[in-house]
């Protein structure tokens, strides 16, 4: 089941919708749940409530799915270019995405500080970080990995689809870099072969890639790389449910 309510954002002063995927027989029971926070909440779940009238499907995946979780899907900000700037923790000046005023690191403080506070204290969730993963696509995906850098004490998972991490790979290698990153994190990262322009485009975001992906591993974490056949669409990411589920959850 999905509920929906809103929530203030403090750092903002702005009120967002937060989505709220519950296993169907969660009223009916008193076990505890692992919980995925996810960017972009409005397209996870049902098509009438996505941007493009596409959704990654997730309602209907979770309740066939032979795992419970509760998923916790943060809605954008649709106001002018906020997206951008709330899912980028980093100030970036002509990026090809233009200029961004990097609001990411202000939005996780939040979502540490007070959403998971929230959550935990109302739902039957299993707080511990094993038991807390993050998942995005696009710019939702650049701050997935972010997350699961910077607050790697909070979150041990992490989700990150046709990621938008060209726009400021440096600074994410630099996190990486100082990052204490426990053994036990779960990196999935992909990419669409049909989103790219062209063969050297790919070649340069299976390199970016590969070089997280050392990285993970130098750490003794683990990761996966899937580059697919998709386009960079909700479409495509909800055939990557299975794959990132299984590999952040049963692996």
């Amino acid at each position: 089941m999905v509920e929906k309510f809103n929530i203030c954002i403090t750092p903002f002063q702005l009120e967002r919708t937060i989505h709220l995927y519950l296993p169907n027989h969660y009223y009916d029971s008193h076990e505890r749940y692992p919980v995925m926070y996810m960017y972009d909440g409005h397209n996870l779940f049902f098509d009438e409530d996505a941007t493009y009238d596409k959704s990654w499907g997730l309602k209907e995946f979770l309740d066939h799915y032979d795992k419970d979780f509760i998923i916790v899907g943060i809605e954008c900000n649709y106001e002018g270019r906020e997206r951008l700037n709330e899912f980028c923790p980093y100030t970036l000046k002509g990026s090809y995405l233009g200029d961004i005023n990097g609001k990411g690191k202000q939005l996780m403080d939040w979502v540490v500080d007070e959403l998971k506070p929230y959550i935990d204290k109302h739902y039957r969730t299993i707080p511990f970080r094993e038991c807390t993963g993050i998942g995005g696509s696009s710019m939702g995906g650049l701050m997935a990995l972010y997350t699961v850098i910077q607050y790697n004490q909070y979150f041990s998972k992490a989700a990150c689809l046709s990621s938008a991490l060209s726009i400021c790979q440096y600074q994410l290698k630099d996190e990486l870099a100082g990052a204490d990153i426990s053994p036990d994190t779960r990196v999935y990262l992909s990419h669409g072969k049909k989103e790219t322009r062209g063969y050297k485009h790919l070649e340069s975001v299976q390199n970016l890639l590969s070089y997280f992906y050392s990285e993970f591993v130098k750490r003794d974490a683990a990761c996966c790389i899937n580059i697919t056949n998709g386009k960079h669409n909700e479409a495509s990411w909800e055939k990557e449910n299975q794959a990132y589920m299984d590999f952040l959850w049963r692996s």
